[in-house]
């Protein structure tokens, strides 16, 4: 059965209350303030629209099979994406391609040969450009393929500086509705009291228009410590844009706004495989009914959105429950209080003879001598 001894000794005394005020000062300082254990905790929920704008104009002396102006409908590919979009930032243009027979790219593992035999009618290389006619062309020693010909040259080499560089100067609107189902609160990262004229005029500069729900592309890209936008437009890349939202709806609803950050999420010292690119195509047919495409082997830029964040609120059942178990947790102190007095401190024979007290019942076990 239990024994309560109280053991009057400084070195106890101040080891227990030590613990004790340990104990107290996580679950005060930790537990409930710092980890906003009075609150309860909801998650977002959230949508997120795009809408990039700006045009550039092509130096068509450098650059003469790519069309002089481009705007949002040419370089937004695809037009929507869910929590993404994609620009365009530099292109290697084949263009006029139509459906022949022609000689494999050089590039292709697989291509060159001397024999027909080397080229196995109807099959394809990996990653090549079309159908394999069983022949081989013996003025470029490399074999014939069915495809859009003539095939992009795989040797070229992405445009320095960027064909369009001066993309950094587009626009981007982030529209983000988010809501807490738990508080019955909605928002968005657009202030309500503003008009058109200044959404016109804004830009976010994470200063005084940390506001303003219209980015730059060189601020995002910038932004994410990657170098500089001409950089990252030559060869693409990955940047991702977060939009945080933690909201303490003990306060009013109204201090509940977002915060961006932005990081690139590949990296530019990766050996092989570096930025990011596609190929698209634009069909075409001449006077004589014959169908004709420009292939383009777009590099860009492709912005992912994330949102995250929680909204808190005072809640008593997650207040109690950690004040209970603070109060739990002082029985700590007992238990290494006793580990001391009983195996440490030089008077710990005679602590253990007043807490522990043996007593024989006339039907205990005898031992025998």
């Amino acid at each position: 059965t239990p024994r309560i001894v109280h053991i009057q000794s400084k070195k106890v005394g101040v080891i227990n209350r030590f613990i004790q005020f340990c104990i107290i000062g996580y679950v005060i300082g930790y537990a409930i303030i710092f980890k906003k254990g009075y609150q309860d905790f909801d998650n977002v929920q959230s949508v997120v629209t795009t809408k990039v704008k700006g045009i550039v104009m092509v130096n068509t002396t450098v650059h003469p099979d790519i069309q002089p102006i481009w705007d949002v409908a040419d370089y937004i590919v695809p037009p929507q994406e869910n929590n993404a979009f994609f620009v365009i930032t530099n292109l290697i243009v084949t263009p006029n391609q139509s459906i022949g027979i022609c000689p494999e790219d050089s590039t292709i593992h697989g291509s060159n040969c001397t024999v027909d035999k080397d080229c196995p009618a109807g099959t394809s290389l990996p990653v090549g450009n079309g159908v394999l006619t069983g022949k081989c062309d013996p003025d470029v020693s490399r074999c014939e393929i069915h495809a859009w010909c003539p095939v992009e040259n795989g040797t070229t080499k992405a445009p320095k500086p960027a064909v369009l560089e001066e993309s950094k100067k587009f626009t981007v609107f982030i529209k983000n509705n988010i809501e807490f189902p738990k508080y019955s609160v909605k928002r968005r990262n657009l202030p309500d009291n503003v008009s058109n004229d200044y959404l016109q005029s804004c830009r976010y500069d994470g200063g005084a228009n940390s506001r303003c729900p219209i980015f730059t592309l060189q601020s995002i890209v910038e932004g994410a410590n990657s170098g500089s936008y001409g950089e990252v437009a030559m060869e693409g890349g990955v940047i991702q844009i977060r939009i945080k939202w933690n909201c303490n709806l003990d306060l009013s609803v109204d201090k509940c706004l977002p915060e961006y950050s932005f990081r690139r999420l590949d990296s530019s010292t990766y050996k092989i495989s570096k930025g990011y690119n596609f190929r698209y195509s634009r069909n075409f047919k001449d006077a004589n009914g014959t169908e004709f495409r420009t292939l383009y082997k777009a590099y860009g830029i492709k912005f992912v959105i994330s949102v995250s964040g929680q909204a808190r609120k005072f809640a008593p059942v997650p207040f109690f429950t950690n004040v209970g178990s603070g109060l739990a947790l002082l029985s700590i102190a007992t238990i290494i209080c006793d580990i001391v007095v009983l195996y440490i401190l030089k008077a710990r024979a005679l602590y253990k003879e007043k807490k522990y007290l043996q007593v024989v019942g006339d039907d205990a076990y005898k031992v025998l001598d």
